[in-house]
């Protein structure tokens, strides 16, 4: 991606060398992406059951006990220092990009963090993956997650770390048009509709993204192979990959995030298009 290093972003709030504190539940917090996928794998990787705990309300790996304090890492500050720039430009470009398309839209923060934060939504730990929280309208990112995303996942590339900020905030549009609300109230009424809907808030979340990269796209923001790095981001995390790769086979009835094809073809829809309303995957057919 061309862009500049410069400062930091004023919606960014870093929170890296801070405790977590305490917290409870996770009530109302948006998995963001990779975040269940994310527990997957560890879960995998430690054989031990990480998820129950979260969807049961809990903590990952300890309840609502406070955190303690954290020794300030300047070294790891500094070493980061870049991908903060590159954070602060992604998120200032994106949400002036939404500015301009919608009239009512306002800024959405973003919280950098170091093991584990304490939201509106409840205490998250970097297993959670990044997430937005409806709550205070924020996006929560630990930097490790670009690491994960290329090691593990196959990722590569500063689009495809640009694709999980763009999305996160596709879920804050979603709350200023009033989408999430509805859909959270739906998911409380019809409990066996839950994961289906869930689905098609990620699958409209990717496809905002795609609004997003439309626009760089259009202000030649991208250099070759940044569309394809994103693609790659967005199949890597795809509910049937992940479960094939951490179980070995695959579960229609678990997804929450949709497929590999889906998650490319609804942030390659905004890509296309860079049209917010052909971002209705509600009414679309899967």
């Amino acid at each position: 991606m061309r862009w500049t290093p410069g400062g930091t972003s004023g919606d960014i709030e870093d929170d890296r060398n801070s405790s977590g504190g305490g917290g409870g539940g996770f009530g109302g917090m948006h998995i963001g992406i990779g975040g269940l996928l994310v527990l997957l794998v560890l879960s995998f990787i430690f054989k031990r059951d990480l998820i129950t705990p979260f969807l049961n309300g809990g903590a990952v790996g300890g309840g609502s006990s406070a955190s303690a304090p954290r020794t300030p890492d300047p070294a790891r500050d500094a070493a980061e220092q870049k991908e903060v720039q590159f954070v602060s430009f992604v998120l200032d470009d994106a949400q002036s990009t939404w500015t301009q398309i919608l009239p009512q839209y306002r800024h959405a923060k973003l919280v950098l963090f170091r093991d584990d934060v304490n939201s509106a939504c409840g205490l998250a730990q970097t297993a959670t993956g990044p997430f937005y929280c409806p709550g205070d309208e924020k996006v929560y990112l630990d930097l490790g997650f670009f690491n994960e995303l290329k090691s593990r996942f196959g990722a590569s590339g500063e689009f495809a770390q640009a694709y999980v900020i763009a999305h996160e905030l596709g879920h804050h549009v979603q709350k200023i048009l009033g989408t999430e609300g509805k859909v959270r109230a739906l998911q409380q009424q019809n409990p066996q509709l839950r994961n289906e809907l869930s689905v098609k808030m990620e699958l409209q979340a990717d496809c905002y993204a795609g609004v997003w990269g439309h626009s760089t796209e259009q202000r030649n923001i991208l250099e070759q192979g940044d569309v394809e790095s994103g693609l790659n981001a967005a199949a890597a995390v795809g509910d049937d990959h992940i479960q094939k790769m951490t179980q070995g086979e695959v579960m229609p009835e678990k997804f929450t995030h949709g497929t590999s094809a889906q998650r490319v073809q609804w942030f390659k829809q905004g890509l296309t298009t860079g049209n917010l309303n052909s971002c209705n995957t509600f009414t679309a057919a899967q």
